[in-house]
């Protein structure tokens, strides 16, 4: 089986922990070297964030596990990258 690399997920999660303290706790995980959490959009009592973890060797479950103890959900995976190296998603003239 090969190594995961980069994961982009949706999630929805409440206010609290923020996302500063998100990050930080998957940024702890194994396997973790980086992690970067945008805000998309903010409701009374939740707000929907996009999730980008790198890494030599992500283990999903663990992440599923550490954003469903904040009292997040993960709504997509948006994209995943796995193999010997991460390969970056190029435009092609169907794209336009």
């Amino acid at each position: 089986m090969t190594d995961i690399k980069r994961l982009i997920l949706d999630v929805l999660k409440p206010h609290a922990p923020s996302i500063i303290e998100l990050a930080e706790r998957l940024g702890c995980l194994e396997g973790i070297s980086g992690v970067n959490i945008s805000l998309e959009e903010v409701d009374a009592e939740t707000d929907s964030v996009k999730i980008t973890i790198e890494g030599s060797s992500i283990n999903y479950e663990k992440v599923k596990k550490e954003i469903d103890g904040c009292g997040a959900v993960i709504h997509s995976i948006d994209g995943v990258s796995a193999g010997i190296k991460i390969i970056e998603e190029v435009n092609t003239p169907q794209d336009r």
